[in-house]
């Protein structure tokens, strides 16, 4: 799962450099290097909290508890 878990990671800096663009099409280069690492880190971050959403209750996060 190596792979999907980089794809994931991947596609969140990239999300958040385009929203970056989308705001700001002016943004520096040191810009949307900071809005890479935000959407990367953000992607763990987000996958973290709903593997402990996940173990505490024991339901998925698509299904209503």
């Amino acid at each position: 799962m190596g792979i999907l878990n980089t794809l994931e990671e991947v596609a969140g800096a990239v999300v958040a450099v385009e929203g970056l663009k989308k705001v700001d099409p002016n943004a520096s280069l040191l810009g949307e290097a900071a809005a890479a690492v935000a959407g990367y880190k953000g992607v763990e971050l987000v996958k973290e909290k709903l593997d402990e959403k996940i173990e505490g209750d024991g339901t998925s996060p698509d299904q209503p508890a």
